[in-house]
């Protein structure tokens, strides 16, 4: 699971910090690094990773008077609620894909023979079966 720390500039200035998020890497680093700049209060954010084999990733959140935190935490709600959109759009597309071409089942399946392998060096084989759809 992930973990944040937060190092702050001054102890009397909350509007400046630089968070680690531990076991993360560019996709929510870039991800934050969006929706923050969307935000007026935000008048700068950057991210780096400080090496490729960590997985780490050092996000800085300068505000304009808000509390850095305050506003990471509202972006991090942000991006949540844009990933479920995401989901629900994308099942909708697929279940609106299977009613056009009259498929009736689909389905994927992982099972552990050969394919590509994860972070936990467990290698998987992605397959898939889809009915043909029916003819008239």
């Amino acid at each position: 699971m992930a973990t944040a720390k937060e190092y702050g500039d001054r102890a009397d200035d909350q509007t400046g910090s630089t968070f680690a998020l531990t076991e993360e890497d560019h996709t929510l680093g870039n991800s934050l690094r969006y929706i923050l700049n969307k935000d007026p209060r935000v008048s700068f954010v950057g991210y780096t990773v400080p090496h490729p084999a960590e997985e780490r990733v050092h996000l800085r959140v300068q505000t304009t008077g808000a509390s850095a935190r305050s506003v990471l935490r509202h972006s991090l709600q942000d991006l949540i609620s844009v990933c479920e959109h995401v989901r629900v759009t994308f099942d909708k597309a697929v279940e609106d894909e299977k009613a056009l071409q009259g498929v009736k089942e689909m389905s994927v399946g992982v099972s552990g023979r050969s394919g590509f392998s994860g972070k936990s060096g467990v290698t998987h084989e992605m397959s898939a079966s889809f009915k043909a759809p029916k003819q008239g």
